[in-house]
């Protein structure tokens, strides 16, 4: 068949740099105890003085996040990060800069509010019980749309938090060596959704086999111009030096 301009196809595109990710889901915060804490004893809201940005590290978040620095240092050379970025809240910047310090390199660590949590609006501090408590209609709209499609008032859906990380992949495809990127439990899984090109079931299915946990690591590598996860939610480093692992299920749950 003759070949027109439409329907020639077009070059392949270059390999976009960094060529691996390490994705870090901070460690365990203030605010994973305090859901903890409410799950259990009922109640609908979390207990929590202060804002979601502004949540910092528990004490056993501090210990993993210095295990995660021990898991750096360890990388090989190849794989060791040469640049650093962070969401923007408290608990993301702690995991950063006490990993690093761990490890021994001296990188700054560069914010984005792309690389942010989910901003989950009027469903904001709710447990379980108070979304179906208080919120009924937002519970039901859950169910139905699905954790990707579902946005809630004033909130994002999944596919809202994939958008703006598209944006800062593309931002960042120029940078020479690995990075590590310290965030958030769904930021790690939407990444593998970007990066991987997955589809809804591809990703449900993810998540459905098993969380996020504080401080474990994700490596993501690019091969031929395709992406694939060679560790995911790996917290080998944390049981190596005897730091406890927490499956708090977060956001991916």
């Amino acid at each position: 068949m003759r070949t027109t301009p439409e329907t020639q196809a077009s070059p392949a595109p270059a390999d976009p740099r960094p060529l691996v990710v390490h994705a870090v889901r901070h460690g365990e915060s203030a605010g994973n105890v305090a859901a903890r804490d409410a799950d259990r004893r009922g109640l609908d809201r979390l207990e929590l003085d202060h804002r979601d940005a502004d949540t910092p590290l528990s004490p056993l978040g501090a210990e993993q996040a210095a295990a995660l620095g021990v898991a750096l240092r360890d990388l090989d050379p190849d794989e060791r990060p040469v640049a650093v970025w962070s969401s923007p809240y408290v608990r993301a910047r702690q995991t950063a800069r006490l990993a690093l310090e761990r490890a021994g390199l001296d990188l700054p660590v560069r914010t984005d509010d792309r690389l942010r949590d989910r901003e989950l609006g009027v469903l904001d501090r709710l447990t379980r019980r108070g979304v179906e408590r208080l919120h009924p209609d937002e519970a039901a709209a859950r169910r139905h749309l699905g954790k990707l499609y579902h946005r809630p008032a004033g909130g994002e859906s999944w596919l809202d938090v994939a958008l703006r990380l598209r944006s800062w992949v593309t931002d960042v495809r120029d940078e020479e060596g690995p990075l590590l990127v310290v965030t958030h439990d769904a930021v790690v899984v939407l990444l593998r959704y970007v990066l991987e090109r997955l589809d809804e079931e591809g990703v449900m299915e993810l998540v459905r086999e098993h969380g996020v946990r504080n401080a474990s690591l994700t490596t993501l590598v690019r091969r031929g111009g395709v992406w694939s996860a060679e560790r995911f939610d790996d917290v080998a480093h944390l049981r190596d030096v005897g730091a406890p692992v927490t499956e708090h299920a977060g956001e991916v749950r």
